[in-house]
């Protein structure tokens, strides 16, 4: 199992600075954003198609600083009620599925995207309740109508190119408990399956660990990242907080560094879980601890999980 980062901490930063900090933290892996709703700051998606001495280049680049990418990451709403953005986000998404074919990187990470009302609604309309019937009515109509028609035929797509779908279950869109992954990998088949964060487990009420046995061979990749739950607030809000993450101090949860959360014991259970189960490929950190600038936030992950890992190498790809 490998230690890798999101360069999204060092957006603003060039590629080759970047990556200078990232391989000097002690990570070896990469996971880089193509854009969408993180910057495409480090991967010009576009201009890598277009030149195909550049994408060598770019290969290069990487691995002389003992790198590998991870996955290339495109985080968008597809389904988006706004044509144009949909529209948008579906550009990035295929143009991101070329570009992972041909720089031979496994998986594209994506949320699922969340549609609008039926009735021709501006805005994503992501369903939390049972009653009244409207909303079981509208989320039935979201999944029949928009989101599995949408994802079974880019799941063919991501096929034809050799490129395995990583969908980050995250509340706001369709796809956000280990259930409604489940639902759409009923309908998409095994080349579609998650980008597992734990931290989004967590402020769900969701075990991580006791996740993991549900999605079994679903797991793709792994972000690492940690989430403290403050008990004197969640009573007044609920884990459904949406005050800003920089109001820290009246949140239910935050997000944090690893071992911030939760220790050490915890987050060796999460790997050997992981393990268990045969997920054998890279802990990603994501940094989003609004209480840690993105270096100290990537050396104390860093750190934190190299000092939690075997670093076995298996025989052959575990995807395979």
């Amino acid at each position: 199992m490998k230690i890798g980062v999101f360069t999204a901490l060092y957006h603003d930063l060039p590629l080759e600075a970047a990556l200078g900090k990232i391989a000097a933290s002690g990570v070896e892996a990469v996971e880089l954003s193509t854009g969408n709703y993180a910057p495409s700051t480090h991967c010009d998606v576009l201009a890598l198609l277009a030149d195909r001495g550049a994408a060598r280049r770019f290969n290069d680049e990487i691995a002389a600083r003992g790198l590998v990418i991870s996955g290339l990451s495109q985080h968008g709403n597809p389904l988006h009620p706004q044509e144009e953005v949909a529209a948008r986000t579906h550009e990035t998404w295929r143009a991101t599925v070329q570009l992972a074919e041909l720089l031979e990187v496994p998986f594209v990470l994506a949320f699922s995207g969340c549609p609008g009302d039926r009735d021709g609604g501006r805005y994503p309309n992501w369903v939390t309740c049972a009653w009244p019937d409207d909303y079981p009515e509208l989320l039935e109509w979201q999944w029949s109508e928009r989101v599995l028609p949408y994802w079974t035929r880019e799941t063919a797509y991501a096929r034809e190119h050799g490129v395995r779908i990583a969908i980050e279950m995250h509340p706001g869109f369709v796809v956000y408990s280990p259930e409604t992954m489940a639902r759409l990998r009923a309908i998409t088949g095994p080349q579609v399956g998650c980008n597992y964060d734990p931290s989004h487990m967590f402020w769900q009420g969701i075990d991580p660990i006791a996740a993991i046995r549900i999605l079994g061979d679903s797991i793709f990749h792994v972000h690492a990242k940690d989430t403290q739950i403050y008990e004197r607030n969640l009573p007044l809000t609920g884990v459904l907080d949406t005050k800003n993450y920089t109001d820290e101090r009246n949140r239910s949860w935050i997000f944090r560094t690893c071992g911030y959360g939760h220790g050490a014991e915890w987050w060796k259970e999460f790997v050997s879980a992981l393990r268990m189960f045969g997920y054998d490929y890279v802990l990603s950190i994501e940094h989003e601890d609004s209480l840690m600038s993105p270096e100290e936030g990537l050396i104390k992950a860093a750190s934190f999980l190299n000092g939690l890992v075997v670093r076995e190498q298996p025989a052959a790809a575990w995807w395979v």
